[in-house]
């Protein structure tokens, strides 16, 4: 499941995405309307992927990004 974030404030334009796949966690970001850079990381388990991912989450909530609705 991938979920994204955006942040729109000022000058700043950006996007943070997440996705779990069994034992990694992928990320995507950069300025909205690019593709971005992505980068993956292993886990030992599914379980510590999730949990990963959503203390990631977590922290861009924190920061003011706000999750977009899938269309």
């Amino acid at each position: 499941m991938k979920r994204r974030f955006e942040f729109v404030r000022g000058n700043s334009s950006k996007f943070w995405e997440a996705s779990v796949s069994d034992c990694s966690v992928t990320i995507v970001f950069g300025r909205i309307g690019t593709a971005g850079q992505q980068q993956t990381k292993e886990f030992a388990s599914p379980a510590a992927a999730q949990q990963h991912a959503d203390k990631m989450i977590a922290e861009k909530v924190r920061k003011g990004y706000l999750e977009t609705v899938p269309v």
